[in-house]
């Protein structure tokens, strides 16, 4: 038994690099520097598990840094993103150009848009847009698109 104990401490650098990891794959998903702060803190909770500290201290130390960057690094970075102007999500959309996909009207439709099909509403509640004009993404609405045909065909 003692075996796999010295097992498990002697690996438990890698379980703190791979949570890093799949922490850091989920920032990318959702761009809001919370799961890239928590893998900084398995990062760090890996570095003192290479260093053989036991269990108890790497989750002090994950959790410690986690909070840490939570608190004082996480608020920066989503200041300096304000100020560059980067905008994420749905805001990121607002702007767009946009195919039709299925014919847009007042109440519903399709366009293809960011290499997404998304529901569609004209912006202004009256006009009728074809399948294959291009369209602009005036606002984002819940899940829907509002647009406006865009000029050309």
């Amino acid at each position: 038994m003692q075996e796999f104990w010295d097992w498990v401490s002697s690996t438990a650098w890698l379980a703190w690099v791979a949570l890093a990891i799949v922490l850091g794959i989920v920032e990318t998903v959702t761009l809001d520097f919370v799961f890239i702060m928590l893998a900084g803190g398995a990062a760090g909770a890996a570095i003192v598990a290479v260093a053989g500290f036991g269990w108890i201290t790497q989750a002090l130390v994950a959790i410690g840094l986690s909070v840490a960057l939570l608190g004082f690094v996480r608020p920066i970075a989503k200041r300096h993103m304000r100020a560059a102007g980067v905008r994420t999500g749905a805001a990121a959309l607002v702007g767009r150009k946009g195919v039709v996909v299925e014919q847009v009207d007042a109440e519903h439709g399709l366009i293809k848009l960011a290499g997404e099909v998304w529901t569609a509403r004209c912006y202004d509640g009256q006009s009728v847009i074809e399948p294959g004009r291009n369209v602009d993404v005036i606002e984002i609405d819940g899940a829907t698109a509002l647009v406006f045909a865009a000029d050309g065909p």
